[in-house]
């Protein structure tokens, strides 16, 4: 029988454009470390205003891997 293990970590990102740039470069940044990425999960979102506007926006991220046990 063939048995899976994963790990789950949270990261925040932030964007002064969007939520989704918010994303995209959290996940980016956590590619160049973890390997075998798998889902994410959005697990809040914030955003801080500066002059009655948004300054930027901040997502925390749940993401799940796949542990690499070869080897």
């Amino acid at each position: 029988m063939s048995t899976d293990t994963y790990a789950i970590t949270k990261i925040v990102g932030t964007s002064k454009t969007s939520i989704e740039e918010a994303i995209d470069g959290a996940l980016a940044t956590a590619r160049k470390t973890l390997r075998n990425l798998d889902w994410f999960e959005v697990v809040s979102t914030r955003g801080y205003i500066e002059d009655g506007k948004v300054a930027y926006y901040q997502v925390t991220l749940e993401l799940g891997f796949k542990y690499d046990v070869s080897g």
